[in-house]
């Protein structure tokens, strides 16, 4: 079994997540009491962040470029970034280490492609939501992305920073969220993915008619299924 570097703590709610995925994954595909082989650097959030608000995203590379480099050096055989936003600089990250980082955008982009899906809306922190880095995975492979209006991107982005990633589950966000998803379904969305990490701790399939595309499961069970390859 493989060994798998979880980058996380951004935030630590949906690091946890993570770490259930792999392992439940793990339990499914061999049984008994098997569980994943796991190293994980947690990072403080609060600095990546400031980064974020700062748009120092170089220094937010230096961070987590050390805390991969340490993963490997621990004996991690790939990265996994626990978080979609910071795949902003996963190139840069790369750069730096030599063993491979699993992009969770990719891993999305198989799973819509596995469903049929041409046409997605895409919920997650303004960054992920309005700029290319991961959008541009998902249309090279051939799939359009729909995003909510300018007010609606910055209340869905409120909610994460403020409720969320503090471990917050307000009903009112939910439906906020619900109504947000219904309006992008009118649009022609054919899914959501819930392209924040933290996002599935507010809304699952059962909330919404739409197929749902929860990245941090999707990226938790490829995780799981790489550390049992070979």
């Amino acid at each position: 079994m493989k060994t798998i570097g979880l980058l996380g703590g951004m935030s630590w709610e949906s690091t946890v997540t993570y770490y259930k995925i792999v392992n439940e994954t793990v339990k499914k595909q061999l049984g008994g009491l098997h569980s994943a082989k796991v190293l994980l650097y947690s990072v403080d959030f609060s600095e990546i962040e400031k980064c974020q608000a700062e748009g120092d995203w170089e220094k937010s590379a230096v961070i987590l470029s050390t805390a991969a480099k340490n993963l490997e050096k621990a004996g991690a055989d790939f990265i996994v970034i626990c978080t979609n936003t910071m795949h902003k600089v996963a190139s840069r990250i790369q750069e730096n280490i030599s063993i491979p980082i699993i992009h969770i955008a990719e891993a999305t982009a198989d799973e819509l492609k596995r469903h049929n899906i041409t046409k997605v809306a895409l919920l997650g922190t303004k960054y992920t939501m309005t700029q290319d880095f991961y959008k541009e995975k998902l249309i090279n492979a051939g799939i359009t992305v729909l995003i909510p209006d300018e007010q609606e991107i910055e209340t869905i982005n409120d909610v994460i920073y403020h409720e969320l990633c503090l471990g917050i589950i307000s009903e009112v966000s939910k439906e906020t969220y619900l109504s947000i998803v219904r309006g992008l379904a009118e649009r022609g969305a054919q899914g959501v993915i819930l392209g924040c990490t933290e996002i599935g701790l507010l809304i699952q399939q059962k909330d919404v008619d739409l197929p749902v595309f929860d990245t941090a499961q999707i990226h938790g069970e490829k995780a799981a299924r790489l550390s049992l390859e070979g």
